[in-house]
């Protein structure tokens, strides 16, 4: 059986929003980042990522990973990319061209966007992002953001979707990236049409199933 690791609040929700929307049976091994423990090799401490029994499976010690019929993956856009071909159906590539979309759109948002769109989410986090401090990060990081999110703002006025005229994966691993920067409300107002293509991904009940398992993690 397909097994993923890592928590909810991680990379890990491309991984789980997409098992939901194809509605994969796996065993879903709950790690945690070490950081967020006193002391994560404590004898009592739950697996994490510096657990030896989880670097057994990603040396790296990052989530998430998974492991399916002996295949081991550690990057969770080459996870989704690879579950999308082996169960997707119409949620994977249907030929080299859609494939080659897909791989294009998982690096853009790698690559691109989510250094930067991380950062945002971040300062969210921290509850930073109404103080003057915080603002000024976020204008920032939304500055650098303006470049990548222009293409995508042209590209969602004329597709619906990322690859062909269909929901893949592609428009999971965009959406999830893009998501970061989306608590900037200046920056989603700046580019309309890429809010509302986000808007209608995250209203996916694929999408809200996962979101409402990360709310009680």
């Amino acid at each position: 059986m397909l097994k993923v690791y890592g928590c909810y609040k991680s990379r890990a929700t491309r991984v789980l929003w997409l098992a939901e929307e194809l509605e994969l049976a796996f065993e879903h091994i709950p790690v945690v980042q070490a950081v967020k423990l006193a002391d994560p090799l404590a004898a009592d401490a739950p697996i994490n990522t510096q657990s030896p029994a989880f670097l057994a499976i990603n040396p790296f010690g990052a989530i998430p990973a998974i492991e399916d019929d002996g295949l081991v993956l550690f990057e969770s856009l080459a996870i989704t990319l690879y579950l999308a071909k082996q169960y997707g159906g119409e949620m994977g590539p249907k030929d080299l061209e859609e494939d080659a979309q897909m791989m294009q759109w998982a690096l853009f948002a790698a690559t691109e966007i989510e250094s930067n769109a991380l950062k945002i989410s971040r300062i969210a986090a921290d509850q930073r992002l109404e103080s003057e401090a915080g603002k000024a990060e976020a204008e920032v990081a939304a500055r650098l953001l303006k470049r990548p999110l222009a293409v995508l703002e042209a590209y969602f006025s004329k597709n619906d979707f990322a690859v062909a005229d269909r929901f893949t994966v592609a428009d999971i691993n965009l959406a999830e990236v893009v998501r970061y920067a989306q608590p900037y409300t200046p920056l989603m107002e700046a580019h309309p049409r890429l809010a509302a293509w986000l808007t209608r991904m995250q209203a996916r009940p694929a999408f809200k199933a996962m979101w409402e398992k990360r709310a009680k993690e």
